[in-house]
């Protein structure tokens, strides 16, 4: 019933933007509300959010968290991580708090953190609609397949170093950015649910598997073009 009422709260935004902006705000409620319910039983739903340009799905039993959605012909699936895990950097705090506590609070989304003594402010939902940058991408998730367990995006998502997600250390989180490799031309969609790269000159960190879709996972560093994607 809750994430209904999110839904049909959000309907009575209208502007292209202010849809851009709802969506964001959702899926980071569908991750807050996956916190409060996991642990109650089981929970099921399924929805369309706008025009059917995006549907979600969702499955909560104890202990587990998942929520499922299509944006075009991309799929992707949110598994919230047990809040024992290890995160994936090495972040001090966020919003002021330990980074599990602001997790736990669903105080992430454009905190500013604290990285090695460096505090970061994120961008705005507004900066983040006009976002597009071009530079220097890496990828990381080959040192997590040996753990055991599993690993925490910043914003609490079981990190899997296969789907198309990214870290960044600007935009809000959750945020959905085309990623174009300039050098060959292709092209995906991916979920930004962490932070990260810590390393000077570089703009994000993709997926290993995001890394292989694009064509760097080789070479290591590429060139791209990321540009915000409005959920309509």
């Amino acid at each position: 019933m809750l994430i209904v009422f999110i839904v049909k709260h959000f309907t009575f935004l209208h502007t292209q933007q202010n849809r851009f902006f709802e969506r964001l705000l959702l899926f980071a409620g569908i991750s807050a509300v996956c916190l409060l319910l996991a642990s109650c039983g089981v929970f099921s739903t399924t929805y369309d959010i706008g025009k059917g340009t995006v549907k979600a799905a969702t499955d909560l039993t104890v202990g587990t968290c998942k929520v499922a959605y299509n944006i075009g012909k991309y799929t992707f699936l949110v598994v919230m991580a047990p809040l024992d895990w290890a995160m994936t950097q090495d972040i001090e705090s966020i919003d002021g708090m330990s980074p599990k506590e602001a997790i736990e609070k669903g105080r992430v989304k454009n905190s500013p953190y604290v990285v090695k003594g460096k505090r970061y402010v994120p961008m705005s939902i507004e900066e983040a609609y006009r976002y597009s940058e071009v530079g220097v991408a890496s990828w990381y998730g080959k040192e997590t397949r040996k753990l055991k367990g599993g690993k925490m995006t910043a914003n609490g998502e079981a990190f899997d170093p296969k789907k198309p997600t990214a870290a960044h250390k600007y935009l809000p989180l959750p945020t959905h950015v085309r990623v174009t490799n300039i050098s060959n031309g292709k092209s995906i969609i991916v979920r930004v649910n962490d932070r990260g790269p810590f390393v000077d000159g570089r703009i994000i960190d993709l997926s290993s598997g995001a890394a292989k879709q694009l064509g760097f996972y080789r070479k290591g560093l590429t060139k791209v073009k990321i540009e915000t994607v409005p959920l309509k």
